[in-house]
């Protein structure tokens, strides 16, 4: 929002992701078709959109006073819009059909371009399947995942918390705007996670929660990450959502065994014969997701326009900013700030520098934030 011109394509966005009936396919084609944002608004001026006479009338005459809202809204120090036809849209979420036109953030939005696994289960979880929760988000969040979930009671909320309480990365999806909390008893976490990591959504400010806007949230969730742990849900579970949406997107999905006589459990032993992996511990997610991992590193090299894979060692060691951030780093533990101070680099690009050295195995992250190099003989 820094020219006229970013401010007329981010009003143009707001629009059109507010036109009624002028569904994420369609908005995604008409960028595609036209180029930008204005452009496909100026199309749609004109005649040429689709849906039905209350789109064309919006797109005509949008509510301004909204628009200055959610414009306003914007201009909170860590919110973004992030849109499809930008370079930092998530690129694993890009990869998938029906993939939103536009993300509202709140907080890091580098946070979802980390590698992400998440996990979900009943709001109505049991204490095992609480424990459970808790005990793979700690091991996954410490071992450099982002963990990733949906904000609801239970699964995900000990899911989220686990990782924020051992100084790691989390991102909770919303079915509502950016700036509704739902359940509103999660204020105080959402406020933790935007911190410390990233509130997402497909919906534009002040969007309340409505039941249709949950299984769009649950696919978000399934994109964003490199598999979906399932760790306790009954047959009828929204979880099961996110898990077949991981399906259709080609994720691995875990399930989390239990009792035959929990019914929070037959919804995990469907998955399992349905083909998801049964999983008694994280270390079998960790040995699972590291090709698509890999895959992740090179998307993240094409966003920042650097060397693939078998040159990015010679990279790092030739590019002034790579060789100026390992030998700030050294084999000491460091947190971003601290590096930042040392090297004169941004926050945003040291956390992407710092994720593509960890995919490439030069890099460790340790509990805190924190990173270390690794030793040559890794």
């Amino acid at each position: 929002m820094d020219t006229e011109s970013n401010r007329a394509e981010i009003e143009a966005w707001l629009i059109l992701l507010r036109a009624p009936g002028f569904g994420a396919s369609a908005l995604r084609d008409a960028i595609a078709c036209h180029g930008s944002a204005q452009q496909a608004l100026d199309a749609a001026q004109r005649g040429d959109a689709p849906g039905d006479a209350s789109c064309r009338e919006w797109l005509c005459k949008p509510d301004r006073a909204r628009i200055a809202d959610d414009i306003a809204w914007l201009g909170g120090k860590t919110h973004q819009l992030v849109t499809i036809d930008h370079a930092d849209y998530p690129a694993l979420l890009r990869d998938t059909q029906g993939a939103p036109a536009a993300l509202f953030i709140a907080g890091d939005a580098s946070a979802l371009w980390q590698p992400q696994i998440a996990i979900v289960g009943s709001r109505n979880a049991s204490h095992a399947g609480l424990a459970n929760a808790r005990s793979f988000a700690r091991v996954l969040a410490e071992t450099g995942f982002a963990i990733t979930s949906g904000l609801a009671e239970g699964i995900d909320a000990a899911a989220h918390t686990a990782a924020l309480d051992a100084g790691a990365t989390t991102v909770a999806v919303l079915g509502t705007g950016p700036d509704v909390v739902y359940p509103a008893r999660h204020r105080e976490l959402a406020s933790r996670i935007a911190t410390s990591g990233a509130l997402v959504s497909e919906f534009a400010p002040g969007t309340p929660g409505r039941p249709e806007n949950f299984p769009r949230r649950n696919r978000i969730i399934a994109g964003l990450a490199l598999g979906t742990l399932v760790v306790e849900a009954g047959l009828r579970s929204g979880s099961l959502i996110t898990a077949r949406a991981a399906i259709d997107q080609g994720r691995d999905v875990f399930a989390i065994p239990g009792s035959i006589h929990n019914p929070l459990a037959r919804g995990c032993h469907r998955l399992i014969r349905d083909g998801a992996m049964l999983t008694e511990g994280a270390e079998e997610i960790i040995a699972a997701l590291s090709p698509l991992a890999a895959r992740l590193g090179g998307h993240l090299r094409e966003r920042l326009q650097i060397a693939g894979p078998a040159d990015a060692g010679a990279q790092a060691q030739h590019d002034g900013d790579y060789a100026k951030l390992l030998a700030a780093l050294g084999h000491e533990s460091m947190g971003v700030d601290a590096l930042a101070e040392r090297t004169g680099l941004d926050v945003p690009a040291l956390s992407s520098m710092l994720l593509l050295l960890e995919l490439e195995g030069e890099v460790a992250s340790e509990r805190g934030g924190r990173y270390v190099r690794r030793a040559a003989d890794g």
